[in-house]
């Protein structure tokens, strides 16, 4: 018994030795809030924090500006910031071993780190400045750790020095998150046009139907069901020999990688200022990607400037924010930014034909570095177009505006001085960052939106789809470069009614929408819901405008609903079935994406059963050409919708419209019962939790307690403004008038800090999720931390 007891009574004690040592390892790379540092600033810098660790940095340059902004990334996200540029760079296995093998190999087809040291080289010398400035920065503030940020410790790997070229690495990782299908949308296109008639690949693919909102107001007709004959690669099941089996049978007609932003003009303001929205949707991550940052400085001119908002870890740049005369913010354009090249290739496959005549591939070698392993090389083969794309494309070229010079560089920095709606949109044209919607206001009132990011110059042959694969061999298709200002990119600025909206949909028709091109458009439901929440209030302030932000309506699914409640769920059907509570939850609760709403999720799966039953024969044919439906830049709710109003009999088993629905009743039922016990315990909160994770909270046992929040149930779903999915939301919500910063609103997922043990690690996050606003502007000063130069 004694022996026994002298056991546990060390192992009680080693836990314990070994706690504190966590602990105390943990303690030591906490963030320096408070005191004086030596740094290379030119004149000492004040780094201020709030309650909520919200930074204010003062400095007497923006250079300065960039260093200090650089110190306080590093020292609150540095891990962040290097998953960002390994992952753009391809050199995640150096860091965490051979499990990212597959991903850095996939990545190291771009050459983004050999791509962003040419760019940064090519930069003029007062970008180089800026870069090399913040890069200083980073690594003072790595420095000036005691202990490296703690989750290399549980790597036992150190952290390496950061370099300017890495922030346009991080800058790289966000074209792979919002232009992520790197050619296999227009390759899903092909395989679909030449697997059915020209007539029904039309109505497929077409941007009509009923959820358009563009804001030039324009509106494209719809394309007709065609009277030909169903196609026969989409036969549906029980239709003689069709083979319809797909493993992964899930549509998307909505842009979860997106957001949402709109504008309202002084006009219709109580102050007379312009009000802008931003909540742009992202992952859902911990840190939450954003930082929230005020730079105050002196420039050239002795003028003193100040801007507010949120900056990307990595990067010098605020990327959203107001600077007093203007507010800016993004939603991604889902515009077409890549196109596919079909080779012609020699007999060997080692020459290509180009207009220039035939060319030689050229390899490259990429060297991955793996922890614990053993390096290995990767070849890449490349045209004057860009790389041959990964087997089983290999005999495909991809163009993407990513890898060339003018998709990178620092020049959104300029918006941080720019004075005016109508000067940011000129601007636009020559920013180097993934192409968003750009939506302006301004402190006098005017509102504007363009495409900001480089937009190439395409020349394509008479009839050339350009959401397919083309041959650019004889030169009839390509690109002319990149446009300028003086192209007169598409605009629109002060609309007659005030009010403007962007939400990964169409936004504009005719010529400019032939110059953006599609890149698989969100549906529409979302910006049309916007679109008619601001036109429902003739005068808008700041709350308004965030109420906006969280309507969680379920407009979109409410001709669905009425599908259920006037066809489908008829009382012979409901009494063989005991669909009893199902009908009183679809009749009762389907009004709002609510935590609590049964009939809400009950209409959501059954619009899924049934889209995913008439569409799993082109599921699979995507599946037969290594693809998923979910690459192709079409909207199955469109087609769908129409097929489902027509009753086109050929389109499903047996011509049995009713036969479906029914089948699509029952399985919604089934997978209730299935996930939460019982149908009336089928809530939406049940099946929509959004929980965040740090990404090595596995690594060790107990420490998810620690570094994880808790999986909650959310309002709002991807149709409608608040966007809340599993992994998936709105990653800030901002809302702010230039000049009148003091009534805006700013809030993030998490908190300022990485760090566990930092009063700033989950210091905004109840106030995300439970939809209060934050003040847009920092608080009362809590700590300062002074730079002085050394």
């Amino acid at each position: 018994m004694t022996l026994i007891r002298r056991i546990l009574i060390g192992l009680l004690v080693l836990i314990a030795l070994l706690a504190l040592a966590l602990y105390f390892g943990l303690r030591g790379s906490m963030p320096t809030y408070d005191g004086q540092l030596k740094s290379a600033v030119s004149a000492p810098v004040k780094i201020e924090r709030d309650e909520r660790g919200y930074v204010t940095i003062t400095a007497a340059s923006r250079l300065d500006a960039a260093r200090a902004l650089g110190f306080t990334h590093a020292q609150e996200r540095f891990f962040q910031m290097d998953l960002l540029r390994r992952n753009a760079a391809g050199e995640l296995s150096a860091l965490v071993g051979a499990k990212a093998l597959p991903l850095d190999k996939a990545r190291r087809i771009n050459r983004f780190r050999h791509r962003a040291e040419l760019a940064v080289a090519a930069f003029s010398a007062d970008e180089q400045a800026m870069l090399k400035a913040y890069a200083a920065g980073v690594n003072e503030g790595l420095a000036h750790l005691s202990v490296r940020p703690f989750e290399y410790g549980l790597l036992r790997q150190a952290p390496q020095p950061w370099k300017p070229e890495d922030s346009m690495l991080a800058v790289l990782s966000m074209y792979l998150d919002l232009q992520g299908a790197q050619g296999k949308d227009e390759l899903a296109m092909g395989a679909l046009k030449d697997a059915v008639p020209a007539e029904w690949y039309a109505f497929f693919t077409q941007l009509g139907g009923d959820w358009q909102q563009a804001i030039d107001g324009s509106v494209i007709e719809p394309v007709a069901i065609p009277k030909t004959p169903w196609p026969e690669a989409l036969k549906p099941a029980g239709s003689g020999d069709a083979k319809v089996a797909c493993s992964d049978c899930s549509l998307q007609d909505s842009r979860d990688i997106g957001s949402n932003n709109f504008a309202v003009a002084g006009k219709l303001t109580p102050h007379g200022g312009a009000i802008l929205a931003d909540d742009m949707h992202l992952g859902t991550r911990l840190p939450g990607i954003w930082f929230k940052a005020r730079l105050v400085w002196t420039d050239e001119q002795g003028a003193k400037r100040s801007v507010a908002g949120l900056s990307l870890p990595g990067t010098p740049a605020l990327t959203v924010g107001s600077n007093g005369k203007i507010a800016w913010g993004f939603t991604n354009s889902t515009a077409d930014w890549t196109d596919v090249i079909a080779l012609k290739l020699n007999a060997a496959g080692t020459h290509y034909l180009t207009p220039e005549g035939e060319k030689p591939l050229t390899v490259a070698t990429e060297h991955i570095e793996v922890a614990g392993g053993a390096a290995e090389d990767v070849q890449v083969k490349e045209t004057i177009w860009g790389p041959v794309m990964a087997a089983p494309f290999d005999k495909y070229a991809l163009r993407w505006v990513a890898f060339d010079a003018p998709a990178l560089n620092v020049k959104s920095i300029a918006l941080e001085r720019t004075e005016s709606a109508e000067a940011a949109l000129t601007l636009a044209a020559g920013v180097g960052i993934p192409a968003q919607n750009l939506l302006v206001a301004d402190d006098q009132g005017h509102i504007g939106w363009t495409v900001i990011g480089a937009i190439p110059k395409r020349h394509y042959a008479a009839g050339a789809d350009m959401n397919v694969p083309q041959d650019w061999s004889t030169g009839a298709n390509g690109w002319d470069g990149y446009l300028t200002a003086e192209d007169h990119p598409p605009r629109v600025y002060d609309p007659e009614d005030g009010r403007l909206w962007s939400a990964n949909a169409r936004q504009v028709g005719g010529e400019a929408l032939a110059l953006l091109g599609t890149g698989g458009y969100d549906l529409g439901a979302r910006g049309q819901q916007i679109r008619n929440d601001l036109r429902a209030l003739p005068k808008l302030d700041e709350a308004a405008v965030h109420g906006v932000q969280l309507d969680y309506r379920a407009v979109f699914l409410q001709r669905w609903r009425k599908l259920l409640l006037d066809e489908v769920l008829t009382p012979d059907f409901v009494a063989k079935n005991g669909l009893a509570e199902y009908r009183d939850a679809v009749d009762k609760s389907a009004d709002e994406a609510r935590p609590d709403a049964v009939g809400y999720a009950l209409v959501r799966q059954f619009r899924d059963d049934a889209l995913e039953e008439l569409f799993a024969p082109m599921a699979a044919l995507m599946e037969k050409n290594h693809l998923k439906m979910r690459d192709l830049k079409l909207a199955p709710e469109t087609a769908g919708w129409m097929l489902i109003q027509a009753r086109r009999a050929d389109a499903v088993a047996g011509g049995n419209w009713h036969a479906l629905f029914e089948r699509a009743v029952l399985k919604s039922r089934d997978q209730a019962i299935q996930r939460a016990g019982s149908v009336t315990a089928f809530t939406w909160g049940s099946e929509n939790k959004l929980g965040f994770a740090h990404p090595l909270s596995a690594a060790v046992p107990g420490l998810a307690r620690l570094l994880d929040m808790p999986a909650t149930p959310m309002y709002g779903d991807r149709h409608m403004p608040r966007v809340a999915l599993p992994g998936h939301g709105q990653s800030e919500r901002m809302v702010v008038s230039p000049g009148h910063e003091d009534k805006g609103i700013l809030v993030i997922p998490g908190g300022q800090s990485a760090h566990p043990l930092s009063p700033f690690y989950k210091a905004d996050h109840l106030y995300w999720l439970e939809a209060k606003p934050l003040p847009f502007l920092p608080g009362d000063t809590r700590h300062t931390l002074t730079l002085s130069p050394s």
